[in-house]
């Protein structure tokens, strides 16, 4: 059975690594194979191909739901309702919108945006929309976030904002039967309420009803180093030991009354505890899988049946993936079976139990280091600190913290009095759990960051774990630790002298690029900040560097102050060690001694040039013609950089600077902008290719059609981030290479149109 199941993940997951699905055919051949080798009884292999039979129908039903290329930018009326939690910033309300109607044309679901609206947005509310929608897209980068396989796992169809004219129109203020969305909605105002002061209200939103979007950067910043970041989301954790409680609670209650059959008692008492928790939650995929996990437990112990840990193990993953075969492509869904298997694996055929201290030390340890090479692959980066932080923690917020929270939202359309205190003492704990955190986050060895490692060397040092935990007197098991040794020494590749890369990241409507020499890094702009908790710096910029071992910048220079170049400077200055700071608008960057950037400026590094081509000294022009443009040459090829300049700049760049422009590459000037890339100019630069910095759909409608007509009558090679994702380009061994993330890495869901 396991091994059957075992396939059937495999099978899965084979499908996840499509660049493009297959058509209906291969769909229906495999189905019929499927059949065929179930009548012949060849069991294994018939689980392997319904795996990549039911992965693929999936696929293609959740793809049939999107919105239709002829449908992008259009105004479209619809209705329906908002589904889960609207989530609030400075400018807007993000919620997910359930369509009625039209039921044609339109996806199912909807990810919409509201600019700031004049009505409050609640969870269950019916609205007539008119909207303007475009297909999932999002930004595509290396050991960045992969909007497009989020929104994909959501089953959401389409992304968009609602128009404030025609005004939108309120149909119902909520659906007229029981909707948890509606209560967790209530739940969050009341908390609200209750904790407006408090500093750990997004905390006990996120163990209470799962809502984490108000847990600030800095505290995600201290759970992350001390490893505790599990704890945050209601998941098997929380549910098992909540349950565990009600089931020890309930039998021991049921056996002193002498009741029949306590088991099944405490069994369904336990479950319904579960499920309420679970619903709170939600009933997100990881209260899914443990909900799951927790039934056929329960089952097994009523029946009276000693059900193998494997098997049980075994079967809630084939059960999830048979209602999701999309839990795959979440990092947690791995991290938490893997967890479960090791904490089985480490304690399982042991001679002698230890002592119970011993054993909660044994679990942590053996979790902390089980885990770490999926962390690492995910994440770029494990805690070291995680076993003391969590042997603190697990108990402190799942014994005592989650408990009371439970027990305070029971009661607080009940007794809202005692409920508040019962919340307020909660929030105290956290606090006092906050300061011990802290101090552990602050310590200088807290956590390890990594380059993004290949998976051959996760499946080894997971293959090395299994060696390291054998059972005490196996012979040489701690050699597993060798079979660490390909994740630490990866191979980056590293430049020579003379040699260059450039990565143009994708950051959307914006720019940052990364140029890289064999012992130094530029950083040429930082994309747009959206909102206090949200800019490029921290999504795009530092894990791209992070994921290539790059800890420090040798040079951050922005070209100008607007904020879709400047916007993630100052979460990259606080973030990372930036050694100068060249720019065109210095007292916009006051704490960090910035230099203004003009005509002449010049360094080498590692034998490539840089050179600033403009502004001049004496600023009198625009903002976007004060640009810092920069040329990087080396004896393989050259790069010109050039921010927002425009004809103006461009006109003043060929009267000052026409033997410096000619270069191999160029990054168009104000990201394809009509009013830049000059006829004139681009006759001077000559470039083999043209990087464009752009949004996908934006709303300038960059790159401009003439600006495109233009390239093409020139016969200029152009490249478009926006379609492309990030786009590296390599001046090494006498030849200039350019490769586009998209192609080399973009799965079926990734396509773009």
């Amino acid at each position: 059975m396991r091994i059957a199941v075992l396939l059937f993940v495999v099978g899965i997951v084979s499908v996840q690594q499509l660049s493009a699905l297959p058509s209906i055919e291969w769909w229906v051949l495999l189905s019929c194979l499927t059949l065929a080798l179930g009548l012949l009884r060849h069991w294994r292999l018939m689980f392997f191909v319904m795996g990549v039979s039911w992965a693929l129908g999936f696929a293609m039903l959740r793809i049939s739901d999107r919105l239709p290329e002829t449908q992008q930018g259009q105004m479209i009326k619809i209705e329906g309702t908002i589904v889960g939690l609207p989530q609030r910033d400075e400018r807007r309300v993000r919620f997910d919108f359930k369509v009625s109607k039209p039921e044609e044309s339109v996806p199912s679901k909807l990810r919409l945006s509201w600019f700031f609206p004049k009505q409050a947005i609640k969870s269950g509310q019916k609205w007539q929309f008119t909207v303007k929608l475009k297909k999932p897209h999002g930004r595509f980068n290396p050991n960045g976030f992969d909007y497009e396989r989020w929104l994909y796992s959501q089953n959401i169809g389409a992304t968009g904002y609602v128009r404030s004219k025609p005004p939108p129109i309120l149909l119902q203020n909520h659906d007229g039967y029981f909707n948890i969305d509606v209560l967790r909605q209530n739940i969050s105002e009341t908390l609200t309420n209750i904790l407006a002061q408090s500093n750990a209200i997004g905390l006990i939103k996120a163990l209470t009803i799962g809502d984490r979007h108000e847990v600030n950067n800095k505290q995600w910043d201290v759970f992350r180093k001390t490893g505790t970041v599990h704890l945050l989301a209601i998941s098997g954790l929380h549910i098992g030991l909540i349950a565990g409680i009600a089931y020890f609670i309930v039998h021991q209650f049921s056996a002193r009354l002498a009741v029949s059959s306590p088991q099944l008692i405490a069994a369904i008492c336990c479950m319904v505890v579960a499920v309420f928790y679970a619903a709170l939650a939600g009933f997100s995929l990881p209260t899914q899988r443990a909900l799951i996990m927790l039934a056929i437990a329960m089952l097994a112990n009523c029946w009276q049946r000693n059900i193998k840990p494997s098997n049980t193990i075994a079967l809630t993953m084939f059960a999830v993936l048979v209602f999701d075969p999309l839990a795959v492509l979440s990092a947690g869904f791995w991290l938490s079976f893997l967890a479960v298997t090791v904490i089985i694996y480490s304690v399982g055929g042991r001679l002698g139990k230890p002592a119970y201290w011993l054993s909660t030390l044994k679990i942590h340890w053996v979790t902390a280091i089980g885990l770490s090479p999926l962390l690492i692959f995910y994440f770029n980066q494990v805690s070291v600190i995680a076993p003391l932080a969590n042997l603190v923690t697990v108990p402190f917020i799942s014994l005592l913290i989650v408990p009371l929270c439970l027990i305070a939202v029971s009661l607080m359309f009940i007794v809202p009095v005692f409920s508040k205190q019962l919340f307020q003492v909660a929030d105290s704990l956290l606090e006092l759990l906050w300061s011990f955190l802290s101090v552990l986050a602050n310590l200088p060895f807290a956590d390890l960051s990594s380059v993004s490692v290949p998976f051959y060397t996760v499946a080894m040092a997971m293959c090395g774990i299994a060696v390291l935990l054998l059972p005490k007197g196996i012979p040489c098991r701690h050699l597993g630790v060798i079979m660490f040794l390909p994740m630490v020494f990866v191979d980056l590749g590293k430049l020579n002298k003379g040699e260059a890369t450039l990565t143009l990241l994708d950051v959307g409507q914006g720019l940052s690029a990364v140029i890289e020499t064999s012992e130094h890094v530029l950083v040429f702009d930082t994309g747009a900040k959206y909102s206090n908790q949200y800019n490029m710096g921290n999504a795009v910029v530092i894990p791209f560097l992070q994921s290539n071992g790059i800890d420090s910048i040798d040079m951050l220079l922005i070209s100008h102050g607007d904020n879709d170049h400047i916007g993630g400077a100052d979460a990259i200055l606080s973030e990372m060690t930036v050694e100068k700071v060249l720019t065109s608008v210095p007292e916009k960057l006051p704490d960090h001694q910035a230099i203004s950037c003009y005509a002449g400026q010049s360094w080498y590094w590692d034998d490539v040039g840089f050179e600033i081509l403009s502004p001049k000294k004496a600023k009198q022009a625009s903002e976007n013609n004060l640009s810092c443009v920069l040329k990087v040459s080396s004896k393989y090829g050259s790069i010109l950089l050039t921010g927002d300049i425009e004809a103006d700049a461009e006109n003043w760049l060929i009267n000052n600077a026409a033997q410096k422009l000619s270069s191999d590459v160029l990054v168009a000037p104000h990201h394809g902008s009509k009013t830049s890339s000059n006829l004139s100019f681009l006759e001077q630069v000559k470039p083999a290719i043209i990087l464009i910095p752009a949004g996908y759909k934006n709303r300038f409608s960059f790159p401009h059609s003439k600006v495109i007509k233009r390239y093409n009558d020139l016969k200029l090679q152009w490249i478009n981030s926006a379609y492309e994702g990030a786009i590296n380009v390599k001046l090494k061994s006498n030849a200039i290479l350019v490769s586009s993330l998209r192609k080399q890495q973009g799965k079926y869901w990734n396509k773009v149109e």
